[in-house]
């Protein structure tokens, strides 16, 4: 668990005695004799895994195609089960081509293994989220995670249809308009098949099927690629530190080498996933939208000693400026709001500027919210 310490974001200086930014140098930190202190994490956030797995439903999204309504009640009541514990499902029949997925995965490695003054040239600026980052440096002094991260925005509202291709482009020149082609498709397969998923939310709560479904259609998603390579400073460091996800619904597809684990019945168990799964699971926005129904659940990655890890994240967000509010078939006197109305963009500023992701996050952003704007005398 992160302390409190870590918890708020001071922005301390990120640059070394040489006044350079910190370089996630991965081949230079493969043949370091020790972990440099940025990366250390004390044993007792380190906490050791269960060695438990975390069984959670795999959902087939033909039912909801079929409209076969008994297996889809059944798929509806398997993920409102889930989701009540710890947010967490996967999903098969979503029609993404393996082929596609494949493409994905490669292209991480013409990225990733550009020589480092290339990606620096897309670094992310402090306060933005789009562009490449290593281990978060641009953010954090300490307890830094053990990967590299290259992230862009995908807006429906968009009428380009290149939009991906256009991020590439105008980061990396012409070099990577290829690996930009890819990602585009990528990220339209994934818009493609995320209605059925949130249709199937909406009938796990009861509500009206396209309640959700209508309001991430004019939202985005935030895409972000992320590599964890080989740490023989498995023991003393995280690829990813305890979080929870800010933001909707993530639809997440991993490689095979494992290392996310959930943080469910106060130990940490092991989420494998299937290579023709997605996983799913809700960010603390959705938990809002649901009025607290659903949960927004802690997660790390681990380090591994041997083999790189590769990891696709879309979250999926509302445009920014719609006010997240639960369906009015969700509160009632026994269930009063639990949330005041927000923005995802007061949420993200917040949790960029003032609150480092945990389980926290959300309920410390509504005393802050109710700090700042005191109810009328």
């Amino acid at each position: 668990m992160e302390s409190s310490d870590a918890t708020h974001i001071h922005f301390p200086s990120p640059n070394d005695e040489n006044g350079m930014m910190p370089i996630f140098d991965k081949d230079f930190l493969r043949n370091l004799k020790d972990i440099p202190k940025e990366f250390y994490w004390p044993s007792e956030e380190i906490v050791e895994s269960s060695k438990e797995e975390l069984r959670v439903p795999v959902i087939d999204l033909g039912v909801l195609k079929t409209g076969d309504e008994a297996a889809i009640a059944k798929a509806a009541e398997l993920v409102r089960n889930a989701c009540i514990k710890h947010g967490f499902f996967q999903v098969t029949n979503h029609g993404v081509d393996p082929n596609l997925i494949n493409a994905a995965y490669q292209e991480m490695d013409t990225i990733f293994n550009l020589p480092m003054t290339k990606k620096l040239i897309a670094k992310k600026k402090p306060g933005t989220q789009e562009g490449y980052a290593g281990a978060h440096g641009d953010r954090y002094s300490s307890k830094l995670p053990w990967k590299e991260t290259l992230t862009w925005i995908y807006d429906y509202n968009k009428e380009s249809k290149s939009q991906v291709v256009d991020f590439f482009d105008a980061f990396f020149g012409g070099e990577l308009h290829r690996t930009g082609l890819v990602y585009q498709k990528y990220c339209d397969a994934v818009k493609e098949f995320s209605p059925l998923v949130l249709e199937l939310l909406a009938i796990s709560l009861g509500v009206d099927r396209l309640q959700y479904v209508k309001f991430y259609e004019d939202g985005m998603q935030l895409m972000r690629c992320n590599s964890y390579p080989a740490c023989v400073f498995s023991d003393h460091t995280l690829g990813t530190g305890p979080h929870n996800d800010p933001t909707g619904v993530t639809f997440l597809h991993q490689d095979q080498v494992g290392g996310l684990e959930v943080f469910v019945d106060n130990k940490w168990l092991a989420l494998h996933s299937r290579p023709d799964a997605f996983i799913i699971n809700i960010g603390d926005c959705f938990m809002a939208l649901t009025n607290g129904i659903y949960k927004s659940c802690l997660h790390r990655v681990l380090a591994n000693k041997e083999r790189e890890r590769k990891s696709l994240a879309c979250f999926m967000n509302s445009r920014v400026d719609k006010a997240v509010r639960p369906p009015e078939a969700l509160i009632s006197p026994q269930e009063p709001r639990k949330y005041p109305d927000f923005t995802w963009a007061e949420f993200r500023d917040f949790t960029q500027e003032h609150h480092r992701a945990d389980p926290e996050t959300l309920d410390a952003f509504v005393s802050w919210i109710r700090s700042s704007n005191p109810p009328p005398e």
